[in-house]
């Protein structure tokens, strides 16, 4: 198991518009793309960076998402950090053998649990 980096960053925004205009117009940063996730709740805007990682911003379109309820609970900020791992399957079954929780153990999408990782979600990203 290794982690090999950080791959992207996700931050919570109350207005995804004016949060673009920020890191693009302020922030000098290059908007990559837009998109919605229905399924998720959210609106996104991808901001690529020369390092080959990104920062994506997220905004609730539903304010009973997984984002929404952050939001409301604790405000904008950092939502998660997505680390790289050279084996997603080997660093799951390290965690686990010492007793990291984790959230989506066998679908494509798995986390540390906040509550392992001093407060932050973190996602575990397969090496690009």
């Amino acid at each position: 198991m290794a982690f090999k980096g950080v791959d992207h960053l996700v931050i919570r925004v109350k207005d995804i518009e004016t949060s673009i205009e920020t890191w693009r117009d302020k922030f000098g940063m290059e908007l990559e793309r837009t998109a919605e996730s229905e399924a998720l709740g959210i609106k996104q805007a991808f901001f690529q960076m020369d390092t080959g990682g990104f920062i994506e911003l997220v905004s609730p379109t539903d304010n009973q998402s997984a984002v929404g309820r952050a939001l409301e609970s604790r405000g904008e900020g950092m939502h998660t950090m997505a680390l790289e791992v050279d084996d997603v399957d080997a660093t799951v079954k390290h965690l686990q053998e010492n007793g990291v929780q984790l959230i989506g153990v066998g679908s494509p999408q798995v986390f540390i649990h906040p509550k392992s990782a001093n407060g932050m979600l973190v996602q575990l990203s397969p090496k690009r």
